[in-house]
């Protein structure tokens, strides 16, 4: 029998699909009433308090339904640095917003020039060479 210590436990993220599926309440302009009618009726609960992550999805998916779309990221998900490389990591990240291309862009460099599959695993140096050809690509496009 596996101890519950060998397995990872599973991402909760409760507060970020709630967030969410108030952002959905707001957009659609649902009342306080007809939200927790609209609640009572998918989950039988009038509150996302009182719910298991399972009914928080299925209200979520019943508010896609009802119209809600949710935003995309136009740019990705920003990495993660540590302390010493987020300078970096910013320029890489004001390099891209200023050509409009997505933190993917960034990914491929990176896999293309060091055989690294994402840039928040790249080290200074490798960091510092990105930024450069970045930058070198920029200034070839503004010319």
């Amino acid at each position: 029998m596996a101890d519950k210590r060998d397995t990872p436990p599973k991402k909760d993220n409760r507060r970020a699909i709630t967030a969410r599926i108030h952002i959905a309440k707001k957009e659609l302009g649902l009342g306080d009433e007809t939200y927790r009618a609209m609640l009572r009726q998918v989950t039988k609960k009038s509150s996302c308090a009182d719910m298991h992550i399972s009914d928080l999805y299925r209200v979520m998916e019943h508010l896609k339904a009802l119209g809600y779309k949710p935003a995309v990221r136009k740019f990705g998900k920003r990495p993660n640095p540590p302390k010493d490389k987020v300078a970096l990591m910013g320029k890489v990240e004001a390099l891209l917003a200023d050509r409009k291309l997505h933190w993917n862009y960034a990914h491929a460099m990176a896999q293309r020039m060091f055989k690294v599959e994402k840039v928040d695993w790249l080290d200074r140096d490798q960091l510092w060479r990105l930024v450069a050809s970045l930058q070198k690509h920029a200034q070839r496009s503004a010319e």
